[in-house]
C-alpha cells in the first residue's frame, strides 16, 4: 500500500513536471532567448555600470515578460495555430494546455514581470515593458494581425524594445542612442517575416491571415523585402553618425548589410510573380544571423 502510495506521488510530480515544460514553451523559448541578447547589450552599451547581480535579474524579468506576450498571444491565436504546420504543434493546439490555463498564466507573468522590474530597477523600465507586452498583444495580436498586411511593421514596435529596456534598466533615462537599437530591429522585422511568409504562405492562407503574399501578391513582397533591406543602410549608419560607435562597429556592419542586400535582390530579381523558396528560406535564416551579428559588433565596439 505504502509502495503504491509513493508511485502515485513520483507520477503526480513527473506529470507536474511535464505540464511546467509545455508551460514553458508558451513562452517562446527561441523569442525569449533573442530578448536575453539584445537586452543584455542594450544594458551593457549603457555608460552607467550595474551590478552584476542587478543586471540579471533585470534581464530575466523583461525575458519573462517577453515570455508572459508570447504566451498570452498563443491563448488569442490557438484557432490559427492549428490549421498552420508550422504551429500546429504548439501547447494549445495539441491539447496539453488549455486555453484558460494560457490566459491565466500569461496574465500572471505579465503582472509579476511589470512590478518586479520596478522593484529591482526602475519606474521606466517597468513601464516599458508594460507598454511591450500591451501592444504585442492588443495592437498586434488582436487588433493588427487578422486585419492589414502591416501587422508585421507596426507590430515590430514590440520586438524592437527590449535593448531599450536594458539601457534603462542601467541609466534610468531615455536618450537618442538606445533609439538605434530600436530603429535597426524595427525595420530588420519586415523583410525577415516577409521572407517566411513567402514560403509559408499556403501556411497563412489556411489560417486566413493578410500576410503580403497573400494581399498583394508574390511581386509586391519581394519589392518589399529589397525596401526594407536597403532601409537597412542608413539605420546602420545612425550610430556612427550620432558618435555611439567606432568604425569598429560601422565597417563590418555595412558589410553585413550589403550582403543582405545582395540576397534579398536576388529573390527581388527572380522570375516576375515567382520566387525562388531555396532563396527565400536563406534571406530568413540570414537575417537571423545578421541581426545577431549586428548586436554582438556593438558589444565588440565597446570593449575596443
Amino acid at each position: 500500500m505504502i509502495k503504491s502510495t509513493k508511485l502515485k506521488n513520483r507520477n503526480l510530480t513527473q506529470e507536474d513536471v511535464f505540464n511546467l515544460s509545455e508551460l514553458f514553451k508558451l513562452m517562446k523559448p527561441r523569442v525569449m532567448s533573442l530578448v536575453i541578447f539584445t537586452c543584455a547589450v542594450g544594458l551593457l552599451m549603457a555608460p552607467n555600470i550595474v551590478d552584476t547581480k542587478d543586471a540579471i535579474i533585470g534581464i530575466i524579468l523583461v525575458s519573462i515578460g517577453a515570455g508572459a506576450a508570447g504566451a498570452l498571444n498563443m491563448w488569442y491565436e490557438s484557432d490559427l495555430d492549428a490549421l498552420m504546420t508550422r504551429t500546429c504543434l504548439r501547447p494549445i493546439p495539441t491539447g496539453k494546455v488549455n486555453r484558460n490555463q494560457a490566459l491565466v498564466f500569461g496574465i500572471s507573468l505579465s503582472i509579476f514581470s511589470v512590478i518586479a522590474l520596478d522593484f529591482f530597477a526602475n519606474r521606466i523600465s517597468a513601464a516599458l515593458l508594460l507598454f511591450t507586452i500591451l501592444f504585442y498583444v492588443f495592437v498586434y495580436t488582436i487588433w493588427l494581425k487578422r486585419k492589414t498586411p502591416q501587422n508585421i511593421v507596426i507590430g515590430g514596435a514590440s520586438g524592437a524594445l527590449p535593448p531599450v529596456i536594458g539601457w534603462t534598466i542601467a541609466t534610468n533615462s531615455l536618450s537618442i542612442e538606445p533609439l538605434t537599437f530600436f530603429l535597426i530591429i524595427f525595420f530588420w522585422t519586415p523583410s525577415h517575416f516577409w521572407a517566411l511568409s513567402l514560403y509559408k504562405s499556403d501556411d497563412y492562407k489556411k489560417a486566413k491571415i493578410p500576410m503580403l503574399p497573400l494581399t498583394s501578391g508574390v511581386e509586391s513582397t519581394k519589392l518589399n523585402i529589397l525596401i526594407y533591406s536597403v532601409l537597412m543602410i542608413p539605420v546602420i549608419v545612425l550610430p556612427y553618425i550620432i558618435g555611439f560607435v567606432s568604425l569598429v562597429f560601422l565597417i563590418p556592419a555595412l558589410f553585413l548589410t550589403l550582403y543582405y542586400n545582395f540576397l534579398c535582390f536576388e529573390l527581388y530579381n527572380f522570375k516576375k510573380n515567382k520566387f525562388n523558396a531555396k532563396k527565400a528560406k536563406s534571406i530568413f535564416g540570414y537575417s537571423i544571423l545578421y541581426l545577431f551579428l549586428i548586436f554582438v559588433l556593438f558589444l565588440i565596439d565597446k570593449i575596443l
